[in-house]
């Protein structure tokens, strides 16, 4: 499984929501490039990005940021406010690795079908779930589809990676939602990302072992909640959630 530690970007700071709440949001650090540069350090590959002014605005108001961001040398991927064909070209043209579709992928499935079509797998779709609905821009709105109609849909549109959060596990720091990865990854030919509530080793492990292809690392990196030099190694090797709980027992011995 692979880690993707996670930036999120509100006027050029890197920042974190509490359940996708603006109005509860803290700043971890005024410069995401040396966040970015301590992700590669920790020994994660990949980065993932939200602009969250974008997610709000259906509109890039970060691009300076991300590019900078891309500069590190990790894979990154890029959401937030990503509605047009132009947007689309202009990231994957400044050399961002894939871009995420959220709220268009609900609203405009002919966009998504362009995109798809042009870019394959350079596009990924991003599904927020608040009580088995998809909620749509920056997670202020829910649409009215249910998440397997949701998910259905994707599959039928050609979508390899599809990257889902349980907006109530978000920040939250309750643990991720294993039940609902292990549905979705039995019942989906998708690649999954499990974003939302990952909070410690162990639910990293747990992931892993049900053979998602990928976990985003949030608030518990930026809290210090997960060693995410230990995340990536976990998530390499594949822990099952009882062998990470033995190892964490041997550590503490």
């Amino acid at each position: 499984m692979l880690i993707y530690p996670a930036i999120d970007i509100y006027e050029g700071k890197a920042v974190r929501l509490y359940q996708g709440d603006y109005a509860q949001m803290t700043v971890y650090s005024e410069n995401p490039y040396e966040v970015a540069l301590d992700f590669k350090a920790q020994g994660a590959e990949r980065v993932h990005v939200v602009d969250l002014e974008g997610a709000k605005a259906g509109e890039s108001r970060n691009l300076a940021t991300i590019l900078k961001i891309r500069e590190a040398g990790l894979f990154t991927e890029v959401g937030g406010g990503i509605r047009d064909l132009g947007t689309v070209e202009r990231y994957l043209e400044a050399g961002i690795d894939r871009v995420i579709l959220g709220t268009a992928a609900v609203t405009d499935p002919a966009f998504l079908a362009v995109a798809i079509g042009r870019y394959g797998e350079r596009i990924a779709v991003s599904v927020d779930l608040r009580d088995g609905f998809v909620a749509v821009k920056g997670w202020t709105e829910q649409s009215g589809v249910k998440a397997e109609d949701f998910f259905s849909r994707m599959v039928d549109a050609g979508v390899r990676t599809v990257i889902c959060t349980d907006i109530s596990r978000d920040g939250a720091m309750r643990g991720t939602n294993r039940e609902l990865y292990r549905t979705m990854q039995e019942r989906y030919p998708l690649d999954i990302i499990a974003s939302g509530g990952v909070s410690s080793l162990e639910d990293v492990a747990a992931l892993a072992a049900l053979g998602l292809h990928g976990a985003i690392i949030g608030k518990a990196y930026y809290t210090h909640a997960i060693d995410l030099k230990e995340a990536v190694r976990i998530a390499a090797a594949g822990k099952s959630g009882r062998e990470c709980a033995e190892t964490g027992k041997e550590e503490q011995a």
